[in-house]
C-alpha cells in the first residue's frame, strides 16, 4: 500500500466506525471553547468538563472573566494542572479580547495565536470547531497514529500536520481530526495497541512484529 492508499483507507474506516464526531469539550460558544481548549493542555477532556461548569457559572464571557481575580480563577482550574500559568493566561487573554476585539473571539488564526496561552493547536481547534474553518489540529493521539499508519515520519506535530494536510482535502480536515482522536482514545491508544493490535495497524502492517516508537523532538 502506498501512503495515499493508506490515507484513503483510514478515511473510509473512520467514516464507517465513527460517523458522529461530537466535540469532546463542553462549551456554548467560541469563548468558552477557547477557555476549555486552553485548560485541556496536559489534562484530559473529562477533567476539563468537570472543571469548567464552576468557572463558567461565574464567568462565561471575557467581560465577566476580568471581573474575577487571577487567584479566583486559579482556585477553580487547579484540578486541570498548571493552574498558575493557565489562570493568568485566561485572565490576560480575556482582557485583550475586551480591549482589542470588542469582547469577541476573533475568527483569525494569527489573532488567536497572539493571545496569551494560545498556541497553534489551540487556535486551530477554535478555528475548526467554533468557526468551521478548515484546520487540522494535531495532538499526541493524531501524531502517534499518523506514524503508526505510515502517513508521516514527522518528528513533531508541525511536520505531521503538514503531511496530513497534503494527504487530505481541506473539507475533510475538521471531521477527520476528531475521528482520529476518537479512534486513538478508544481503539489504538498507547497502551492498547503500540502499532501491533488495532484493526488499521494490522491491516496496513500485517508483518509488523515490534511495537512502533513515536518520532518526536
Amino acid at each position: 500500500m502506498t501512503r495515499e492508499q493508506r490515507a484513503k483507507r483510514v478515511q473510509e474506516f473512520l467514516d464507517e466506525h465513527f460517523p458522529e464526531t461530537p466535540i469532546p469539550l463542553h462549551h456554548k460558544d467560541a469563548y468558552t471553547l477557547l477557555i476549555a481548549v486552553l485548560l485541556s493542555a496536559q489534562c484530559t477532556d473529562e477533567r476539563v468538563n468537570k472543571t469548567t461548569p464552576a468557572l463558567f457559572a461565574l464567568a462565561d464571557t471575557p467581560d465577566a472573566m476580568i471581573r474575577l481575580s487571577v487567584e479566583q480563577i486559579e482556585a477553580i482550574v487547579r484540578p486541570c494542572g498548571l493552574a498558575p500559568r493557565k489562570s493568568k493566561a485566561i485572565y490576560d487573554l480575556s482582557a485583550i479580547l475586551v480591549r482589542q476585539h470588542a469582547s469577541q473571539v476573533p475568527a483569525d488564526m494569527q489573532a488567536l495565536e497572539a493571545l496569551p496561552g494560545v498556541g497553534h493547536k489551540t487556535a486551530s481547534v477554535v478555528m475548526s470547531q467554533a468557526f468551521g474553518v478548515p484546520a487540522f489540529p494535531v495532538d499526541t493521539h493524531i501524531h502517534r497514529l499518523a506514524q503508526r499508519w505510515g502517513l508521516t515520519q514527522g518528528k513533531n506535530v508541525v511536520q505531521t500536520e503538514n503531511d496530513l494536510k497534503k494527504l487530505y482535502p481541506p473539507e475533510s480536515w475538521n471531521r477527520l481530526h476528531l475521528q482520529i482522536i476518537f479512534y486513538g482514545r478508544q481503539i489504538c491508544s498507547a497502551r492498547q495497541c503500540n502499532g501491533l493490535h488495532c484493526p488499521l495497524c494490522r491491516e496496513f502492517y500485517p508483518n509488523r512484529t515490534r511495537p512502533t516508537s513515536v518520532n518526536k523532538t
